[in-house]
């Protein structure tokens, strides 16, 4: 398909096949036409019949549901995630480029601080942030600095699969939903008799699986795994808030114990109209394990405010940093600042 080759060369992070509408593609968080000619029902058909081909993947499920996810790759070209749909009673898609290649973590602007992880033995590393902020480019940054320094086994569980792995130092195992195992959970636990030292978790999705997750964790392995939650405070309570309430409690004492460090990462427009990304950053101390078993969650954001010794930052910290090396517009920090009144007056 000529659009896919040319949403790689235009370096487009999607491409978009809705009727009515002509193929589109995302460049820098902007969706434009790729050119004019309108795509109509029958068109899309074809084009969504065409992808499952060259998936080599049965339509049974998408027929069926009128949804489905799952991958391919254009040798020589790129590897692209797909999620069809169905609307207004048409066949659409959306396609994700991902390249072959591991994104440069310096090239991608990821702090040092997140890089650090990779050197993490145990514990539940937790990336967060809404769809489209960069989460799996950062995860994937993270386990290839895992397989270039260390001597370990890594495990994936993905859906689908994004970025391929060659082992290099690591041996790294890439399992994907519904292809390769039957779904996160089942998967989860199986990992625990292939003799693992850091799991990938693609996302929690439901309290079963951020069960499991806790479990192993909890037996001395290094879990990093994605929630869709903006900051520390969100993703604590909406874990917490996954399960009954009479089950709280304990998980919110098995959270404090297990996890290490939560980032959640959001896209800004910079100066030049590019993308780059600001990051909070929380590690675990004492101060924030004894809040999140006390269910204070409310009062973390004061201490990671007051740790940057201890290599935390908050999201409006490090928007007022990209604000002060010029990379973002007065503008755009107070559009994406948490509090934008205390970020006015600290600018002035």
């Amino acid at each position: 398909m000529d659009c896919l080759k040319q949403a790689v060369e235009q370096e487009a992070s999607d491409l978009f096949l809705v009727v009515g509408s002509p193929a589109c593609h995302k460049v820098d968080g902007r969706v434009t036409p790729i050119n004019d000619e309108r795509i109509l029902p029958a068109d899309a058909e074809r084009l969504v019949k065409e992808i499952y081909q060259r998936a080599d993947r049965s339509m049974e499920e998408y027929l069926k549901t009128g949804d489905d996810d799952f991958s391919f790759a254009v040798p020589g070209l790129a590897r692209f995630r797909v999620n069809a749909y169905r609307q207004r009673g048409s066949m659409s898609a959306v396609i994700r480029v991902v390249s072959f290649q591991i994104p440069n973590w310096e090239e991608m602007h990821i702090p040092q601080e997140v890089m650090k992880l990779a050197e993490v033995t145990h514990g539940m590393i937790i990336v967060t942030g809404t769809a489209n902020s960069g989460k799996s480019t950062t995860q994937a940054c993270i386990i290839d600095q895992i397989n270039k320094t260390r001597e370990s086994h890594v495990i994936t569980l993905e859906d689908p699969i994004e970025y391929l792995h060659r082992n290099v130092k690591s041996l790294v195992s890439q399992r994907e939903i519904a292809i390769d195992t039957k779904d996160y959970t089942s998967a989860l636990r199986a990992c625990m008799r292939q003799s693992p030292d850091v799991i990938l978790l693609g996302e929690m999705r439901d309290a079963e699986t951020i069960s499991a997750a806790i479990t192993a964790a909890e037996t001395g392995h290094t879990i990093i795994t994605t929630l869709h939650t903006r900051g520390t405070t969100n993703t604590i309570d909406r874990i917490v808030d996954t399960f009954p309430s009479q089950q709280q409690g304990q998980v919110r004492v098995q959270l404090a114990s297990v996890l290490h460090t939560v980032v959640s990462q959001q896209l800004l427009p910079d100066v030049n109209g590019d993308l780059v990304p600001a990051f909070e950053i929380m590690h675990m101390n004492p101060a924030i394990r004894s809040l999140i078993r006390d269910n204070k969650n409310h009062q973390i954001d004061n201490v990671i405010a007051s740790s940057g010794g201890e290599g935390m930052i908050t999201m409006d910290q490090s928007i007022l940093k990209l604000w002060k090396e010029g990379r973002i517009t007065e503008e755009t920090a107070l559009d994406f600042a948490a509090n934008p009144e205390q970020m006015k007056r600290t600018m002035r």
